[in-house]
């Protein structure tokens, strides 16, 4: 048994991140697959943990660990394996502000419309009383709201709207950077490349309109080259929904 140990959902978004950041750096771990469209996240033995009941927590001996970026900058510093943040001061610089553009910025946006179009449909054909007790158990009360919003496919249409600007250009900006360096922020893979793959891995085929070979050539190539790493075929095969799908899907692409 490994004294590392990381519950999390699919290898996309914030579970992915953690997931990733270990399998580059070799990392043993046990996972715990927790079924986010079945609220493991807010059931007691996982709130004993997290009380925010969010996605994921990572445990290294007695430590308790949760924040995924932040999670993958402490991988990265506790354990041997290849350095996931560059050595020059200014690719760092580059790599975190990437990073918190993802988290901060474009992230949220990239969420609502995958809530919009996967993780309420999953879930809104469960017994409605079933959902709403899962929903009075949630801790924070902006994932409540959220939960509701996508469960009744209730995002406003001003929502939906912002977050495809930001999306279109965050996706521009994403273009623009790699047509300078063939990674994120910096020559070499990093954390920033982890970051932002975990919600661009299917960016051609969910967003066909804004990212493909015509429209992004220096993605699709960015996407290639992380297709292309042991890390992401080892963490992706751990998938267990539909998600799992587009991976497959994106290779034949590529």
């Amino acid at each position: 048994m490994a004294d590392i140990a990381l519950y999390h959902w699919e290898p996309n978004a914030n579970s992915g991140k953690p997931m990733l950041a270990l399998a580059e750096k070799g990392v043993a771990w046990d996972s715990h697959y927790t079924d986010l469209l079945n609220f493991d996240q807010h059931k007691p033995a996982y709130l004993a943990m997290n009380p925010q009941g969010t996605i994921p927590v990572m445990t290294h001996g007695d430590l308790v660990l949760t924040e995924s970026t932040a999670m993958m900058e402490y991988v990265d510093e506790a354990f041997a394996g290849p350095e996931l943040m560059p050595a020059d001061p200014r690719d760092r610089w580059r790599v975190r502000w990437w990073m918190k553009f993802m988290d901060q910025w474009l992230g949220p946006s990239f969420s609502m419309i995958g809530w919009s179009m996967f993780v309420g449909p999953s879930v809104r054909q469960k017994d409605p009383a079933e959902l709403e007790a899962a929903i009075e158990r949630i801790p924070l009360p902006e994932r409540r709201v959220a939960w509701r919003k996508a469960i009744s496919g209730s995002f406003s249409p001003e929502e939906m709207a912002e977050s495809r600007r930001r999306v279109a250009q965050g996706v521009a900006l994403l273009e623009e950077e790699l047509g300078k360096r063939p990674y994120v922020g910096s020559n070499q893979y990093t954390l920033a490349d982890i970051n932002i793959f975990n919600s661009t891995y299917s960016l051609p085929l969910g967003q066909p309109d804004l990212a493909g070979p015509d429209k992004t050539p220096n993605i699709m190539a960015w996407l290639k080259r992380c297709y292309d790493r042991p890390a992401v075929a080892e963490v992706w095969a751990m998938g267990r929904t539909d998600l799992a799908k587009r991976v497959s899907a994106m290779m034949e692409l590529l």
